[in-house]
């Protein structure tokens, strides 16, 4: 009986921790611009630098980065940046013209896709 009740405790205990965690993160999905799967490392790499990322996935089809990161460590501002540092456009920020000429011939896009800050920004951490 005592183990019982001692596994109960402790499943109802690990419950609470795992909902306390995921009250701790945000999901957002966002597009980023890029061709191939070099393109999709760098992208992916860029992003999970950052301290408080739990999860980054860019899907080379779609042109959609899925994030799942901690806001309280990172922001969504931090996220587009380190991803236009490395070259690639978002929907919200441009990578600056001397970063993108450095990248692989097969990784340049088309640009003229218009970028759209949003007009509400992020600005926790």
């Amino acid at each position: 009986m005592k183990t019982k009740v001692l596994s109960l405790f402790i499943g109802l205990s690990l419950i609470g921790v795992t909902s306390v965690f995921a009250q701790k993160t945000r999901t957002e999905e966002f597009k980023v611009y890029g061709n191939c799967g070099m393109c999709k490392i760098r992208i992916e790499n860029a992003v999970k630098t950052l301290d408080g990322i739990s999860y980054a996935d860019w899907d080379k089809g779609t042109k959609i980065i899925t994030v799942t990161f901690n806001p309280e460590k990172v922001n969504l501002d931090n996220i587009h940046k380190a991803i236009v540092k490395v070259g690639h456009d978002t929907d919200r920020m441009k990578a600056d013209d001397d970063v993108y000429d450095k990248l692989p011939a097969c990784c340049k896009y088309d640009r003229s896709a218009e970028v759209n800050p949003e007009s509400k920004d992020d600005h926790s951490h």
